[in-house]
């Protein structure tokens, strides 16, 4: 029975080094809903610790042994940290740690440890509150309209759905809008993972968890991700690069709704929405014979299609650039410059982002921190910034012109694209658009930019 309910859904990471704390912690708060991992000798994932409340207790011994540092446990995981010594109460800050003020002594009782774990976590969700609600989804374009139509219309399914899109395109804010809207599964846990960072050897300890002794270092029982998405939704991010033999593991835990902990014989009955994402041909990966036809239909019961930002147009393009640039330079600063200039809005629209949203974003930050910093919307500065992002590459090129030539076979693998489509359907428009998942509206737009033309009376295009 919980003792006190405002305590859960938590990660307590611990890195004790000599300080042997990891059990004591583990008994302090045996009786609320926490996780508490031994971190000495894992790897912590920094998409599970932006995504599920964490926090880190790490022993100062650590940091003496030269094994961790401070700024770069931040830097990785962006947590807070409670550090452990052998201090009095009445500690000498320069001791631990510079800027760092969550500190409790080598003898820290249970009391103690509760009130800095309530302290933090009460921080960890103003944190998350703030966050959200500067989260919110951009969908002025059609294309992005009609997704989150499909998204509201599929929302309440207890099925699996496969979401495609891009590298960057918010296939992760897709899924968390699945979860906040489904009545039942919402007010469980959201838990993500990305299939392709998962270390070779721990796939089983971290998707099923284990019992206590169950291995050498296995001091508390552990949860793995399928009993932590119980009651709520699993987003497995990258689901085309799980491996195969992996694959199957996966496959069974969904056809049983159960899962075995290593070191025990009891299976665990699950409830819980799988949500799958992929900016991969999964059909194609099929075919291949790189991905399980079953696992494919297992999890493609539903499938949408997220538009990259090129699709969306330049409505999607601009809305979201000025959302992240008041975020960046905060409302106060912001309301006392003039309005964003037409030729930075205008530059943007016309800037092609390989990596989506997240690389405007990127852009974003860069310009919105100099905004910030100056005062002023500087001409110069912003223009260098802005011919910077249009010759950056995900490869650095050589020169310029290279750059120009991979953008321009962008353009024509979209072009030929386009074109075989609207050979498929016979150059009809409107099935043609539904073939790309796209509207009406962006595959005109589409044709218009590729001058790609046909003998179709204008007549028809207005029906």
């Amino acid at each position: 029975m919980r003792t006190n309910p405002k305590i859960e859904e938590l990660d307590i990471y611990v890195w004790e080094g000599k300080a042997d704390i990891v059990d004591r912690v583990a008994r302090c708060m045996a009786s609320f809903d926490v996780e508490v991992i031994r971190a000495d000798d894992i790897a912590i994932s920094p998409e599970r610790t932006a995504l599920r409340p964490s926090l880190a207790i790490i022993s100062v011994s650590v940091i003496d042994s030269g094994a961790l540092l401070m700024r770069d446990w931040q830097a990785a995981h962006g947590i807070p940290v409670v550090w452990v010594g052998a201090a009095p109460r009445d500690h000498d800050p320069a001791t631990y740690p510079a800027d760092y003020s969550h500190i409790l002594p080598l003898d820290f009782t249970c009391a103690e440890l509760r009130g800095m774990v309530m302290k933090l976590v009460l921080q960890l969700r103003a944190h998350s509150a703030k966050t959200h609600a500067s989260d919110a989804m951009i969908a002025n374009s059609e294309c992005m309209q009609a997704l989150l139509h499909e998204v509201d219309t599929f929302a309440d399914c207890d099925t699996s759905v496969l979401v495609h899109g891009e590298t960057g395109v918010g296939k992760e804010r897709i899924a968390q809008l699945l979860h906040e809207k489904h009545t039942r599964y919402g007010k469980g846990p959201f838990v993500a993972v990305n299939c392709g960072a998962i270390p070779d050897g721990l796939f089983e300890s971290l998707f099923f968890g284990h019992s206590k002794g169950s291995f050498t270092g296995a001091v508390v029982a552990h949860k793995g991700y399928f009993e932590q998405a119980d009651g709520g939704t699993l987003f497995l991010d990258e689901i085309g690069d799980l491996p195969l033999y992996q694959q199957v593991k996966l496959l069974r835990v969904l056809e049983d709704s159960a899962v075995t902990r290593i070191g025990s014989a009891t299976p665990v009955k699950l409830d819980f929405r799988l949500v799958a994402a992929t900016n991969k041909h999964l059909p194609q990966l099929v075919k291949d014979g790189t991905f399980r036809a079953d696992l494919y239909y297992r999890l493609a019961v539903i499938e949408l299609k997220i538009p990259s930002l090129e699709e969306r147009g330049a409505v999607d393009k601009i809305a979201i650039f000025k959302a992240f640039i008041a975020q960046i330079v905060g409302s106060d600063r912001l309301a006392g410059l003039p309005d964003l200039p037409y030729w930075l809005a205008d530059a943007v629209a016309d800037t092609y982002f390989p990596g989506n949203v997240r690389e405007l974003r990127n852009l974003a930050e860069r310009i919105g921190v100099t905004v910030r910093q100056i005062g002023a919307w500087d001409a110069a500065r912003l223009q260098r910034l802005l011919a910077l992002a249009r010759t950056s590459q995900p490869v650095p090129a050589e020169s310029a012109a290279e750059v120009l030539v991979d953008r321009s076979k962008w353009d024509m693998a979209e072009r030929s694209r386009v074109l075989a489509a609207l050979d498929a359907n016979s150059w009809r428009r409107q099935d043609t658009a539904l073939y790309l998942g796209i509207s009406r509206k962006v595959l005109w737009e589409k044709m218009r930019k590729y001058q790609i033309f046909d003998e179709e009376p204008e007549t028809r295009e207005s029906e």
